[in-house]
């Protein structure tokens, strides 16, 4: 089982209440995440214990570059985003300064499954 894992003072609230339904991570992501694959989406610190919050089905899966992000990506990512600037920024506190514009990235879409 793969986890799609989100930092917890970030992302946990938005998740919760389904308003967060895609995430973009930083480089080519296809080798690891496939439409129709399940997944746990979880919360919490890299290395630390983390919580499962839901199991999610990828709905899709994109390769672009940061520049050809969509207005859905970018609010789909955080609800409270507009630009891909924005979205710049948050990449480059997850991964580095050295993010660019010009960096592929994987937009992975999901819903939640509801178990019961």
């Amino acid at each position: 089982m793969f986890a799609l894992n989100f930092y917890t003072d970030l992302y946990e609230e938005a998740l919760r209440n389904g308003r967060k339904t895609v995430t973009i991570r930083l480089g080519d992501k296809t080798d690891k995440y496939q439409p129709g694959q399940l997944v746990w989406v979880t919360v919490g610190q890299r290395y630390g214990k983390r919580q499962k919050l839901f199991t999610a089905i990828l709905d899709n899966v994109e390769v672009k570059l940061v520049a050809d992000l969509s207005p859905r990506d970018i609010t789909k990512e955080n609800p409270e985003f507009r630009s891909k600037e924005e979205v710049l920024q948050l990449l480059r506190r997850i991964y580095g300064p050295e993010v660019s514009m010009e960096d592929t990235v994987t937009v992975i879409h999901f819903s939640p499954v509801n178990e019961y």
